[in-house]
């Protein structure tokens, strides 16, 4: 897997974020390969425990990130760019800095980079 985030070896990430279910599968993996620690992000209502911070439907636990924490967030697909605009969104909030988005799929008619042009963004297959 080594080759597959070489992208992002010396971007200074202190934490992977993946967005459920497969970003779950896919970002713990990267989390791993980096030696940084993993955090979930759900859509509103399917984290456990209590303390939870949301934007645009998705949620995190409201201690996940820490101001100073350079986050890479992964997930399986980029279609339109919403989740993952919500995502960096979500980050932010809690005080992080997105250093770079990492998808398995981009479907790239649907032009889900034009919202995120203030970041890198990686993607192994376009269709």
């Amino acid at each position: 897997m080594h080759e597959r985030v070489h992208p992002f070896f010396d971007c200074g990430v202190t934490v992977v974020a993946g967005r459920e279910a497969r970003g779950f599968n896919f970002g713990s993996l990267v989390a791993w390969e980096l030696g940084v620690g993993f955090v979930p992000a759900a859509q509103a209502g399917k984290l456990p425990a209590e303390l939870e911070y949301s934007s645009a439907g998705l949620e995190m636990h409201s201690d996940a990130l820490r101001p100073g924490d350079r986050v890479l967030l992964v997930d399986d697909l980029l279609a339109t760019g919403g989740t993952a605009a919500a995502s960096t969104q979500l980050t932010r909030r809690l005080g992080a800095e997105v250093s770079g988005l990492a998808f398995v799929i981009a479907l790239d008619d649907l032009c889900g980079r034009r919202g995120l042009v203030s970041y890198p963004v990686h993607s192994l297959v376009h269709l």
